[in-house]
């Protein structure tokens, strides 16, 4: 599909082989935060939710791609979730995994490919994101691929005993 492959990566669906990845991801306690994670999860329910990964996005309300370097390399995941069909929006999210692979143009580009998809094939009017206050690298990327900030949720967030600020960020389609 060529909304999904870019200069730098490409977008695939979960496979089988992802598992650990997975595992490792949803079970690294940085990332908690921004994922609403409040537990560890077993390779036995990660296994099960990649087992169903393959149904629809309008069943499930989720879509869940694994960004790949064009040599393969997995370095992230992003999520396209909360679809609203009738509404024509969904809620976007990204983690690059590792640190080493931030700032390196992996995420914007996978953030474009995936809001490309949204628009062109999901026939979407809207993505938007919502970024916890402070997380610069997080809001730069949505900002440089034209997002608007346009909401400020006060003390949304309770994370290790803090509130925090959440920014809400939205993307309309200029594709009619």
């Amino acid at each position: 599909m060529l909304t999904l492959k870019g200069q730098k990566v490409f977008l695939r669906a979960l496979e089988p082989e992802d598992l650990d990845f997975v595992h490792e991801i949803e079970n690294n306690e940085d990332f908690w935060e921004i994922s609403s994670t409040q537990s560890p999860y077993s390779k036995f329910l990660i296994r099960q939710y990649i087992e169903n990964a393959h149904r629809d996005i309008y069943d499930i309300k989720q879509l869940r791609l694994v960004i790949c370097t064009k040599r393969g390399r997995r370095v992230g995941l992003i999520d396209v979730f909360d679809l609203e069909p009738r509404d024509k929006r969904a809620s976007l999210g990204i983690l690059i995994a590792n640190k080493k692979d931030r700032n390196k143009g992996f995420g914007s580009e996978s953030l474009s490919l995936i809001c490309d998809f949204c628009f062109t094939h999901l026939g979407l009017h809207q993505v938007y994101a919502n970024v916890t206050e402070g997380n610069k690298d997080s809001m730069r990327v949505f900002e440089n691929n034209g997002f608007r900030k346009v909401g400020l949720k006060k003390d949304w967030t309770l994370f290790n005993g803090e509130y925090k600020d959440e920014w809400l960020y939205q993307l309309i389609s200029n594709v009619h």
